[in-house]
């Protein structure tokens, strides 16, 4: 049985040409046409992806996505939108979302993204199933990463971290002092070029600070090197 993929937008015409193209690629294709609508099929159906519009009569995507980010951290959700504004995007990012595409966007563009998404969230529970013993566990100071349980801690206590946010600290904590730069975490967590757009990265990172840092204003943990990009600091 292919994947699963739920398309929530109130254009019939997006729906129907999203539906077409994503049934050619070989996914299932169920569809929401309102806010309200959408959360209740996602709840419901479990799909193993999203694809999201923002502007949605009833209940809004920005709503919709905080809604199922309550109880389902994993689910890849897609944002569309057709506002270019910059905050709009990061408002996604901040709520949970893992990616956006602006309209009017590219069916090819957008396919690769779905793949790319559902090919991580495979990746990670392939992983979820080795013990923690044998995935390994990765140590950066307070900063402790199962790779086995997807789980992140801080000080021995764990902390709920969204899939994108552990991909990230996984990926800084393995190479401990090293400094990337917001290209190469979008090369390596995003896994995919976001031409030239890399607000993605100091979303992550800014939230990643709220969870694990003492003074998210004063990072001691996740750090800043000025012009180069981000570390662990191993502290």
């Amino acid at each position: 049985m292919g994947k699963r993929i739920l398309v929530v937008d109130d254009e019939p015409n997006i729906v129907e040409i999203l539906r077409f193209n994503l049934r050619r690629e070989g996914y299932e294709v169920a569809a929401a046409y309102d806010g309200p609508e959408g959360l209740e099929k996602a709840r419901a159906e479990r799909p193993d992806l999203i694809l999201l519009d923002v502007m949605l009569p009833g209940m809004d995507g920005f709503h919709v996505c905080e809604e199922l980010r309550k109880t389902d951290r994993l689910t890849p959700i897609i944002m569309l939108t057709a506002r270019e504004e910059e905050r709009d995007r990061v408002m996604g990012l901040e709520l949970g979302a893992d990616d956006y595409v602006v309209k009017p966007f590219s069916v090819r563009e957008l396919l690769a993204r779905v793949r790319t998404n559902i090919r991580r969230q495979e990746v990670l529970s392939e992983e979820s199933g080795a013990s923690g013993e044998s995935a390994g566990l990765l140590r950066a100071g307070r900063i402790t990463v199962d790779p086995g349980r997807q789980a992140v801690l801080k000080d021995g206590e764990t902390v709920d971290v969204s899939q994108r946010e552990f991909e990230l600290v996984r990926l800084l904590a393995a190479s401990v002092g090293t400094v990337f730069s917001r290209e190469q975490l979008l090369s390596q967590v995003w896994n995919y070029d976001y031409f030239g757009d890399t607000r993605a990265v100091d979303v992550a990172v800014r939230r990643l600070r709220e969870k694990l840092e003492d003074d998210p204003a004063s990072p001691r943990l996740l750090c800043t090197r000025r012009g180069g990009g981000y570390y662990l600091s191993g502290e």
